[in-house]
């Protein structure tokens, strides 16, 4: 049996199959908020920030007022000095002072948030699932979805993410396949592949994730792209024969 490994994966398969992206690229704003949907380390980032939102009232104290100082006027002397009166005390009043009512003022708050999605994983079926021989084709497929979508809640904001895979397949023999197709099993043969050899062969699949997210009915391009590679292993065995005279 020969033993075909993964050294036969085509060049763009040792690449990094995760694209990070800077999260400081220019997000999408409104007078209301900024939103803002791109891949970072495999993974779905979709992040808010809005400038305005619940109110916190501050009460200021006014400044105290200094009291006012009392000045005593003392009664006039008589001009006729017969007796001797005592001068009138004067009635001295507090001036009564009003407190004003204290100032509220209103500071807005600032308010941010981060929500994470993953991507599903797919796993590699192929019928016959066994005793496939060569010269016959093998038909293979995942179960990944063809389209993955969520809708979430963001700082009062609803943002739906949209996102479609793109499937590359290796063989193991040398044979490549791209298609926008997950595959399905028999009687479908959207992916099949025929092998001319008997042997034990490493088959890699990547999905390639894409899409676009939207926010008050308005459809953007989600900033980079995500990549999830499946291996598995197929037997090919050669067809059996028959001696006659």
């Amino acid at each position: 049996m020969k033993i075909i490994g993964l050294a036969l994966i085509c060049p763009m398969l040792l690449i990094s199959m995760t694209v990070s992206i800077d999260p400081a690229q220019a997000a999408e704003c409104t007078r209301k908020a900024c939103i803002d949907v791109y891949v970072q380390n495999g993974k779905i980032i979709i992040e808010g920030h809005k400038g305005s939102g619940r109110k916190t009232s501050i009460t200021h104290k006014p400044a105290p007022r200094t009291k006012p100082k009392l000045k005593v006027i003392p009664s006039p002397r008589p001009s006729v000095r017969l007796t001797y009166l005592a001068p009138e005390k004067p009635i001295l009043r507090k001036p009564i002072t009003r407190k004003p009512a204290p100032r509220r003022i209103v500071k807005p708050v600032s308010l941010s948030d981060k929500l994470i999605k993953l991507i599903p994983t797919g796993n590699i079926a192929h019928e016959p699932s066994s005793n496939a021989i060569v010269n016959i084709p093998v038909i293979y497929f995942c179960d990944l979805p063809g389209i993955f979508s969520t809708k979430v809640a963001i700082i009062g904001e609803i943002v739906d993410v949209t996102m479609r895979p793109s499937f590359l397949w290796s063989f193991g023999d040398g044979s490549f396949f791209g298609t926008t197709l997950p595959g399905a099993p028999y009687p479908n043969q959207s992916i099949t592949h025929t092998y001319s050899h008997a042997g034990r062969y490493a088959v890699v699949m990547v999905a390639t994730w894409g899409g676009t997210w939207s926010n008050n009915g308005v459809a953007r391009a989600i900033t980079g792209k995500i990549r999830k590679v499946s291996f598995a292993t197929v037997t090919i065995a050669n067809a059996p024969t028959r001696l006659t005279r």
